[in-house]
């Protein structure tokens, strides 16, 4: 608004309402930039003791590559997390089972310094010091992903609103975009497109204080907290538990 030289919010939605051009300028100022190592450890534990293991059970049995995709990855602490946990939790186990990670966002500067792959110390505070020590080096202040640890990993820019991967996925962590930041009917869509993208007996991870605009009944919790879902083989059917819910643009 300042830039703008506009001195009211009133003056600022006739603005948007007047110039298309804005929206795209008010959108990038929007953009959630949150991010670090082991978000919510629990849940970062239940995949690494459970998800990571069946992943891999299952690729192995049938003879594939297995896939994870990080949704809204920010500048890439999660996707590395992901990849760190199976290259020194699980693939000693499933050696035969190579595992790639789609990463998307929409901001392309994030997706900058995810490619860098080197992070302050504020956002290793939550990873296991062992972890630390083995998959990072140290350069000056910061900690950055040893070679080893970035391969497998695409960065991707995409708006996940209207833009997903190609893929079927074993593996999907959509956490604080989606179901924390969009309208109700944003947020059916873009469930719609993560099931058409979940392999059967693949998982979908949210946010620790975030739920599903609906029950999915081929979506089973495999946590008790219900932010670890396992997709089931068989259709599912819908049940809508959202009418009446206020929820902002």
């Amino acid at each position: 608004m300042r830039d703008l030289g506009l001195g009211s919010f009133a003056a600022y939605r006739a603005r948007l309402e007047s110039d298309p051009s804005e929206w795209r300028a008010f959108d990038e100022c929007c953009h959630i930039t949150i991010s670090r190592f082991f978000r919510d450890k629990g849940i970062f534990e239940a995949v690494r003791r459970q998800v990571l293991p069946n992943v891999a059970a299952r690729a192995e049995h049938e003879g594939r590559r297995a896939w994870a995709w990080s949704a809204g990855c920010a500048s890439g602490e999660e996707p590395y997390t992901l990849r760190l946990l199976w290259d020194l939790e699980v693939a000693s186990a499933y050696p035969s089972v190579p595992f790639s990670i789609a990463a998307s966002d929409v901001d392309k500067m994030m997706l900058a310094r995810a490619r860098q792959g080197c992070f302050r110390p504020t956002s290793l505070h939550e990873l296991p010091p062992p972890l630390i020590e083995q998959a990072f080096d140290r350069m000056d202040s910061l900690y950055c992903i040893k070679p080893m640890h970035r391969q497998g990993i695409e960065f991707l820019d995409q708006d996940l609103r209207t833009t997903m991967p190609l893929h079927l996925f074993d593996l999907v962590l959509c956490r604080y975009v989606a179901f924390t930041y969009f309208a109700v009917t944003l947020q059916k869509k873009v469930l719609a497109g993560i099931l058409e993208r979940l392999r059967p007996g693949g998982f979908l991870v949210i946010g620790t204080h975030e739920q599903l605009p609906h029950v999915i009944l081929e979506l089973t919790p495999v946590d008790a907290n219900g932010h670890i879902f396992q997709k089931g083989t068989a259709p599912g059917s819908v049940k809508d538990t959202s009418a009446g819910t206020p929820q902002k643009e």
